[in-house]
């Protein structure tokens, strides 16, 4: 991403290569493979293509088959200054594409991890170059040590200096004192590395977390379901100028009542009537909502709940042949096993899992703002329906950009650390960077001229005629009057039958967007496609720490008491806002908005019985501007309806569990054990157990053995278990165990 990169390392490269053509350069280096493979069968998140995909991968199937060759270069430039290189070449079989097969740049799998110069000027140590800082020494968690981004291709399994990702920076330290210690930090702008986070989705990928598969998945994330929402509404729109919803065909393009929601059109009895004369082939009979509609002639096949025909509708579209059908890909409405008559079709506000169940207050009018007309004939106009004509509605399309700091950007931050004569230890640090974690931000705009458009909400009396004081023919919005009638903001505290709300999308020039005709005399209309764009970017923050340590003696063994804190202020947090869900507003619904963390970590090491060391820890992430604001609503039939507004859980908010609610006081507890073993204690075993609340655990057991002095041998299991909408209980189904072998050469 960063093309300065090739910059830093041919300045880095010129000062290397010159002193190391007449001096002597260190090789050393090994070479390692490791094997995993799976513990549990199951499917992963974002591993399915479908919403019908149930196949997984089998207990015992590779997780992983990895290569590497790591060469560490060291050398001499003149009599003071030293440089080292640390190159990695790499190769995963099992890597889900190309980005985590082999090289990729800052990432575990970079070719070039490390190249910097050592060298002393004005009594301070410079180490210049591509790097790795640690500030930070907690088990199993980063806290202080924020200096380097983390590859989380493996969620935390891999050892903190392989997961750390080197980065370009000026590191300057100089001692003070006997006691003191100062450093200066200056470096490149780099995010963390998370699975998923991209348009791709990354699906297949073991550790794929709940919170990202909402935004990119296949099947759950709004990425997709954005555009499948959208291709629905084409269809429904179509189908109303054709009147195959009831009604006379409307030029206009749209449901007979537009302000009727999702919720009553699902809840409601619908019937299904024959006009053809043709009882078994329904591709031009018409569904006509009840109550308030008759039918224009036909007889009466069959009285339906209204979530069976919105299934059909969403699945395979209105008519036989339809484009604009789902067919099982996105998670709009829940999957159903009758796949003809849909009988089994689910819907329910109070639990939902679905698009359309978190909407139940949507209107038509709204899904018909997600559509454009196409002037498919190119007469320069846009007419659905108007007999010879061959214009057509399309729904919305989404995109996945990202937008970063420029080369020019740097993170900067200090260190001071001493210690007292009685033996403790401590450090302050101070860090203004751009967080590592990436920001998603949901805008719609124009596909055309990129302009960034505003969301409005209409009450139901925008589709008043100022004129007659009447409902239009066909529901259609007053456009005449919507300038008077709308604000930014406007949308009731409690959505009630009589304010059913519709969201409407408009430019700086006052035109409005949708599937509307542009020479219907309804106001200023652009006809332009519209886009929502996720836009991943990076924030900056203030992240000011301090650290201690102190060894305290006891009967038994002497304790090594320590602690890590961490104020970060202008992070972000994850918003949903379930009342704008309703009404399908998402750029509203589903927010980045400004938060204070307060974090630390307590612990305590002990070795008992010679060299087995015992390390507990208490860790605690308060959030100090967490949103939870309880509300209900109802929908038009008057049923109560979730609204409330809430901190997410970000690494498990899930269509399919309610996106999930995030904590104040989030909670871990840790418990490390370390002994060497063997007649020269040259092998060691290790433990590490993580407890987090709401249920998750994550333990790995691993053994390094010496078979002898240039061959090692390892073994790991890690295994996730516990609550499933858990940042650790998640990955059941990626529990695994591995293999290793590495060979070290001189």
């Amino acid at each position: 991403m960063f093309k300065r990169c090739k910059v830093y390392q041919s300045i880095l490269l010129a000062l290397v290569l010159p002193g190391a053509a007449v001096a002597e350069v260190e090789i050393t280096g090994y070479l390692k493979n490791e094997t995993s493979v799976f513990t549990r069968d199951g499917q992963l998140t974002g591993e399915a293509d479908t919403m019908l995909d149930r196949e997984g991968h089998d207990k015992g199937d590779l997780l992983k088959f990895e290569n590497s060759a790591r060469i560490f270069l060291n050398g001499d430039l003149g009599e003071e200054s030293t440089w080292h290189a640390d190159l990695n070449f790499i190769y995963d079989s099992e890597g889900v594409n190309d980005y985590y097969k082999g090289h990729e740049l800052y990432t575990q799998h970079d070719y070039l991890r490390e190249l910097y110069i050592d060298t002393t000027l004005f009594g301070w140590d410079f180490r210049l170059g591509k790097q790795q800082v640690v500030w930070g020494t907690a088990d199993g968690i980063k806290l202080l040590d924020i200096i380097n981004p983390t590859d989380f291709r493996e969620l935390n399994q891999n050892a903190m200096e392989d997961s750390r990702i080197p980065i370009w920076m000026i590191n300057a330290e100089r001692n003070i004192g006997d006691n003191s210690n100062l450093q200066f930090i200056v470096s490149q702008v780099e995010e963390n590395k998370i699975p998923g986070l991209n348009s791709g989705g990354d699906p297949g990928h073991p550790f794929l977390m709940k919170g990202v598969d909402t935004i990119t998945g296949g099947v759950n994330g709004f990425l997709n379901v954005a555009p499948a929402l959208a291709n629905v509404a084409a269809s429904f729109t179509g189908g109303a100028t054709l009147g195959l919803l009831g009604g006379a065909p409307s030029p206009l393009g749209l449901v007979p009542t537009s302000g009727v929601t999702v919720d009553f059109f699902a809840s409601s009895t619908l019937g299904l009537y024959d006009i053809d004369g043709d009882p078994v082939n329904t591709t031009n009979d018409q569904f006509f909502l009840l109550p308030g509609q008759t039918a224009p002639g036909g007889t009466l096949i069959a009285s339906l709940p209204g979530a069976i025909p919105l299934g059909m509708i969403t699945q395979g579209g209105l008519q036989q042949g339809d484009p604009n059908g789902n067919t099982f890909v996105t998670n709009v409405m829940p999957a159903v096993e009758d796949r003809v008559n849909f009988s089994d079709q689910d819907y329910s506000v109070l639990n939902p899992t679905s698009a359309f169940e978190y909407m139940p207050n949507a209107t038509f009018a709204t899904f018909n703002t997600f559509n454009s007309c196409v002037d498919g004939d190119a007469d320069g106009d846009c007419q659905v329906g108007v007999p010879g004509s061959m214009d057509f509605f399309t729904g919305a399309q989404s995109v996945y950009v990202r937008d970063y700091p420029d080369d020019s950007d740097v993170n900067a931050g200090f260190r001071f650390k001493s210690n007292l004569d009685n033996g403790f230890n401590y450090s302050l640090n101070y860090f203004y960077h751009y967080g590592a974690n990436p920001d998603i931000d949901l805008s719609w705009h124009d596909a055309v001229t990129n302009e960034e458009l505003t969301v409005q909400h209409a009450s139901a009396g925008d589709f008043i005629n100022n004129a007659t004081g009447a409902p239009g023919a066909d529901g259609m919005l007053d456009l005449a009057d919507i300038a008077t009638d709308l604000s930014a903001d406007m949308i009731p505290n409690d959505l009630t039958t009589a304010l059913p709300t519709t969201v409407l999308l408009h430019n700086s020039a006052g035109e409005y967007y949708g599937a509307y005709d542009p020479t219907g005399g309804f106001g200023v209309h652009n006809t332009n496609p519209m886009e929502l764009r996720f836009t991943e970017s990076l924030h900056r923050v203030h992240s000011i720490g301090a650290s201690f340590d102190y060894a305290l003696e006891t009967e038994v063994a002497p304790v090594v008491l320590r602690g890590e804190f961490l104020y970060d202020r202008d992070d972000k947090q994850p918003i949903i806002e379930r009342r704008l869900l309703s009404i399908g507003d998402f750029t509203n619904s589903l927010k980045m908005e400004d938060a204070d963390y307060f974090k630390y970590v307590i612990g305590a090491d002990v070795n008992v019985f010679t060299n087995l060391l015992v390390s507990g820890q208490f860790i605690q992430f308060i959030n100090l501007d967490y949103q939870d604001e309880k509300r209900t609503c109802v929908t038009q039939l008057g049923a109560s309806l979730e609204c409330s507004r809430y901190t997410a859980d970000f690494p498990s908010l899930h269509l399919t569990n309610g996106f999930n609610k995030g904590y104040e006081y989030k909670e871990f507890y840790s418990f490390f054990l370390s002994k060497p073993f063997g007649d020269s204690q040259e092998h060691r075993w290790n433990n590490i157990f993580i407890y987090e609340e709401g249920g998750g655990k994550w333990n790995r057991f691993d053994v390094e053995y010496s078979f002898a002095d240039t061959v090692l041998g390892s073994v790991e299991w890690n295994n996730y278990w516990g609550e499933e909408d858990t940042t650790f209980g998640q990955f059941n189904k990626s529990s695994n165990f591995q293999v290793g072998l590495k060979w070290i050469f001189e």
